[in-house]
C-alpha cells in the first residue's frame, strides 16, 4: 500500500464529505478542461483509496476522459481499491506494460486480487511478461479456491532458523530487499520449511544480539490452511486477536501469511453480502448498471410474485367469508404483517448466529427454545392489543378473540420458521441469508392468513 499521509476528517465532518464536496468537483472540473498534468497534481497526494473513490465517483464519460490523461500514470496502489466492476473500465485504457509494471509493484496478495478478475487471456498475457519466480508465486495463489485463505494470503513474509541469533537476524532484515515493507511477526521455520514457531517484531528489538532465535520462539501461533474459507479466517482473527497468521499447503510448509487489512475487508465484504443476500439483491453494488441491477433483482421479484400468489389462494379459499363480513379484509394485513416482521427479526439473529458460529450444534436446541418462547410471549403481548382494538372498532367481542387467536398463532409460526429454516438451510449446505426471508415471508403470510380466516368462519360465519 501507500505512504501517503491520510488528512485527519475535521470535526463533524466526514474524510469521504470533503472529497466529495471538493477534491470530487476539482478533478471534474480539470478532466473536463482535458490538463492531464494538473490532475495527476491533485491526486498526487492523496491516498490510494481516496484516488478510487474519486473514480468511482465521476460519472462513465467522466471516467474515461480521467483515465485517457492519466491512467499510464495512476498509481498502482489505486488497482486494488477499485470496485470489480469499475477497475474491469479502468484496466481498458491501461497499456499491457502498465499492468505489468503495476502487478509486480503490488503485494502479492493485491496484485492476485486485481489478476483473479480479468479474463483468463489477458491474465495470461500478463503474467508472461512477469519474471519466472513472482509469475509462480502467483500462478499458485490463483490455483487456490477464490474465497480462501490460499487468495487471501501475502507471500511475502520473513522466515528465519531457529539457531539464528538476534543479530543475524538484524543484519539479514537490514541487507535483503526483496522483504515485505511492514511485518509485525518474523516465522521460524525447520530445514524442511515447515514453521515450528513465531517472534514478535518487539521481541526482537529488545533482545540482545547474541541469543538465539530459539529463546525467544512462542509456539502459540495459528497456522491456517490455504483452503481454508475466509470467513472462517475472519472468525479466527476475531477469535484469536491475532495480528497475522501463516499460511500452510498440505505438506504444512509455510506458503504465506495473512494480514489484518485483508481480513478487514474480508469482514465488510461478507457483512455486506449478507445484507444484500436478505434484501435479494445478490452481489449488487451501487456502481452496477441500470441493466445489471435489473437482471439481478428480477429472480427474486420474481419468485417474491409466486409467494404472494400462494398466500392470494388462501385467501380465495374464504371469499365467502369475506364477502359476509368485510372486517375480515380490513384486519388480515395486520396478522400478516406482524408474522412477517417477527419472522424477520428471528431469521436475522438465525443468520447472523450461524454466519459467526455463535449459533452451534451445542446450543443450537436451547436457541430454538428461546425463540419459540419469545414467539409465544410477544403473540400474548399483541394478540391482547390487538384483539381489544378489534373489539372496539368494530364493536365485536368475538371479532377481537378471532383476532388474537391468530396473532399468538402466526407469531409462533414466525418464530418457528424464522429459526428453524435458515438452521435447515445451513445444515444443507445452502447460504441461509441466500433463501430463508422468501421461506420465512411465505410462511408467515400463509399461515397468518389461513388461520385468522379459518378462526373467522368456524366461530363468526
Amino acid at each position: 500500500m501507500s505512504s501517503n499521509q491520510i488528512e485527519p476528517a475535521q470535526e463533524g465532518n466526514s474524510a469521504l464529505e470533503a472529497l466529495t464536496s471538493e477534491e470530487l468537483d476539482n478533478i471534474r472540473d480539470l478532466v473536463s478542461q482535458g490538463d492531464g498534468a494538473a490532475v495527476l497534481a491533485a491526486i498526487d497526494d492523496m491516498h490510494e483509496s481516496d484516488i478510487a473513490e474519486i473514480i468511482s465517483l465521476l460519472t462513465y464519460d467522466q471516467r474515461l476522459a480521467f483515465m485517457a490523461l492519466v491512467g499510464v500514470d495512476i498509481p498502482s496502489a489505486v488497482f486494488p481499491e477499485l470496485d470489480e466492476s469499475i477497475r474491469d473500465e479502468v484496466i481498458e485504457f491501461v497499456d499491457l506494460e502498465k499492468m505489468v509494471a503495476t502487478v509486480q509493484e503490488l503485494d502479492s496478495d493485491d496484485a492476485v486480487f486485481v489478476l483473479e478478475d480479468m479474463d483468463e487471456e489477458e491474465r495470461q498475457q500478463i503474467l508472461r511478461k512477469i519474471p519466472r519466480s513472482s509469475r509462480l508465486v502467483l500462478e499458485r495463489a490463483l490455483e487456490f479456491p477464490e474465497d480462501s485463505a490460499g487468495r487471501l494470503m501475502q507471500s511475502e513474509f520473513i522466515a528465519v532458523p531457529p539457531y539464528w541469533t538476534v543479530g543475524q537476524t538484524i543484519d539479514y532484515l537490514r541487507a535483503t530487499d526483496d522483504l515485505p515493507t511492514d511485518f509485525l511477526e518474523i516465522y521460524v521455520t525447520d530445514p524442511t520449511y515447515k514453521p515450528i514457531g513465531a517472534v514478535h517484531l518487539s521481541q526482537i528489538l529488545r533482545a540482545q544480539r547474541a541469543e538465539k532465535i530459539e529463546s525467544l520462539t512462542h509456539d502459540h501461533f495459528m497456522l491456517l490452511q490455504a483452503d481454508l474459507d475466509r470467513e472462517e479466517v475472519a472468525r479466527i482473527f476475531e477469535r484469536y486477536h491475532l495480528v497475522s497468521a501463516a499460511v500452510v499447503g498440505e505438506d504444512q510448509r509455510l506458503l504465506g501469511v495473512v494480514t489484518p487489512d485483508d481480513v478487514f475487508e474480508v469482514i465488510v465484504e461478507e457483512a455486506g453480502e449478507d445484507i444484500l443476500l436478505l434484501g435479494g439483491v445478490g452481489d449488487e453494488a451501487v456502481t452496477d448498471s441500470v441493466y445489471d441491477t435489473a437482471r439481478g433483482r428480477v429472480s427474486w421479484l420474481f419468485l417474491n410474485l409466486l409467494t404472494a400468489i400462494a398466500a392470494s389462494i388462501v385467501i380465495g379459499w374464504f371469499d365467502a367469508s369475506i364477502e359476509k363480513m368485510v372486517a375480515l379484509a380490513i384486519l388480515m394485513p395486520i396478522v400478516a404483517s406482524m408474522g412477517g416482521n417477527a419472522g424477520t427479526q428471528t431469521l436475522t439473529i438465525a443468520v447472523r448466529g450461524l454466519a459467526t458460529q455463535e449459533l452451534q450444534a451445542v446450543n443450537m436446541v436451547r436457541v430454538v427454545y428461546r425463540e419459540l418462547g419469545v414467539g409465544i410471549l410477544n403473540g400474548l403481548v399483541f394478540a391482547l392489543v390487538t384483539g381489544i382494538v378489534a373489539a372496539l372498532w368494530f364493536d365485536s367481542a368475538a371479532l377481537g378473540a378471532v383476532l388474537a387467536a391468530a396473532m399468538v398463532v402466526n407469531l409462533f409460526v414466525a418464530a418457528m420458521a424464522g429459526i428453524l429454516i435458515p438452521i435447515g438451510l445451513y445444515r444443507a449446505g445452502v447460504d441461509p441469508a441466500l433463501a430463508s426471508t422468501v421461506f420465512v415471508t411465505t410462511v408467515t403470510d400463509v399461515i397468518g392468513f389461513f388461520a385468522f380466516l379459518s378462526f373467522a368462519t368456524v366461530f363468526l360465519i
